[in-house]
């Protein structure tokens, strides 16, 4: 299959083409009834002639080319309508009537009660590939798309969620005049996974009720059914949380599929280099170190210990706090007794077999790193984060 994509260079295009080259190079077996040839690569300094064998040897056609901040209201019709019409007429040239997707925008939907020229152009050209659909018999598959964000997008351009994500990575000033305001977003990596399931014949169809999609089998327009309502509030709250992590060691939730998750990764791809890498504290005295890793808001907290050659750790217990030690260097002895005996449980543990060892409630512990020569890494986990004003820790030798 040769798939054509105009706008490669833009956001979407470019998430687009990646997807694409990952399963054309079998790198991406995710979808293994897929199979791509050849991907035309089309934007604007694409030449005509090489636009013309593109659209005579094309089995699909994503048509993401166009234009939404011109100098002059007049590109709009241009850009948009005027360069699909230009790519419908070289399909007909050559008796092409592969698919063709066209993005639009959930702006067309309102044309009536809110008018623009971006709108208006957008909507010209869906009812421009709904007439070239009728005299050809070609399948046309129209997206209205929302707000989008995602890696790759351009800040301070169209996308609000970019143009913050960019300014609070790099402690540029954001303005909010009214955090209440909602948006719809829908993320890049599921508008991508839907149009590679409209290649492969299994998009999602509906109709339009005002700007709302709503879910029909036998639709005019296509559309991806996840998307996120949020206000700018909330995003920018969410990523002062994440910006702040470098101090705070703290993950927020960020449940499967959930915005926050989405916002996060797409947060990191505008850190600059200097912040990719950041500085722990590691507590250090003459046994080794111990340096706290990664808070969870809700799921205790991660850290690691070195213990030098010799050394004993731990002596304590606690009433309700639980840890997982994971040693992941060296060799060393775990031992456990349950407060009020005298049966010790012991635990040889070594980098070269890694195992989870539960420090359990009630019981005092301790670990020893067995080595005269090399250090003991452990991996910690607690079940919460270490509140000094309640440790719940409480000294006392094993044996």
């Amino acid at each position: 299959m040769n798939i054509l994509v105009t706008g490669a260079k833009g956001f979407v295009g470019k998430n687009l083409c990646e997807s694409l080259k990952n399963i054309c190079d079998g790198k991406d077996r995710t979808r293994p009834d897929l199979k791509i040839d050849n991907i035309f690569e089309c934007d604007t300094d694409t030449p005509v002639e090489d636009v013309d064998k593109f659209c005579e040897e094309a089995d699909f056609v994503f048509n993401l080319a166009g234009v939404n901040r011109p100098q002059n209201p007049e590109e709009f019709m241009q850009g948009n309508y005027g360069f699909l019409s230009l790519l419908l007429e070289t399909l007909k040239k050559h008796n092409n009537t592969c698919p063709v997707m066209l993005s639009s925008s959930i702006q067309a939907s309102c044309i009536g009660r809110y008018d623009s020229d971006y709108g208006r152009s957008k909507k010209a050209s869906e009812e421009l590939l709904f007439k070239f659909a009728q005299e050809t018999g070609a399948k046309v598959l129209v997206y209205r798309f929302p707000n989008l964000f995602g890696k790759w997008c351009r800040p301070n351009y169209n996308s609000a969620v970019a143009t913050f994500c960019n300014n609070i990575a790099n402690d540029l000033p954001i303005t909010v005049s009214d955090p209440s305001v909602r948006l719809e977003l829908l993320y890049i990596d599921d508008l991508v996974n839907g149009m590679l399931d409209a290649l492969e014949g299994k998009e999602k169809r509906c109709e339009y009720s005002g700007t709302q999609a709503v879910p029909d089998l036998d639709g005019k327009y296509c559309f991806v059914p996840l998307t996120h309502m949020v206000t700018l509030g909330e995003i920018v709250d969410l990523l002062n949380t994440f910006s702040a992590q470098a101090n705070t060691l703290v993950m927020p939730e960020i449940p499967e599929n959930s915005f926050a998750k989405k916002l996060y990764s797409t947060y990191l791809s505008y850190l600059p280099k200097e912040k990719v890498c950041f500085p722990l504290k590691m507590n250090e005295d003459t046994r080794g170190s111990f340096t706290e890793l990664l808070k969870t808001e809700k799921c205790g907290q991660f850290s690691v210990n070195i213990s030098k050659p010799g050394i004993t750790k731990g002596q304590h217990w606690h009433h309700s706090k639980w840890e997982f030690f994971i040693v992941v260097s060296g060799k060393g002895l775990i031992q456990q007794r349950r407060i009020g005996t005298d049966e010790v449980i012991n635990f040889e543990v070594s980098g070269d077999r890694i195992e989870a060892v539960h420090m359990l409630p009630g019981y005092t512990h301790n670990i020893i790193n067995l080595s005269q020569t090399e250090n003991l890494v452990t991996v910690m986990w607690a079940n919460e984060q270490f509140d000094p004003k309640h440790p719940d820790t409480f000294f006392e030798v094993v044996e």
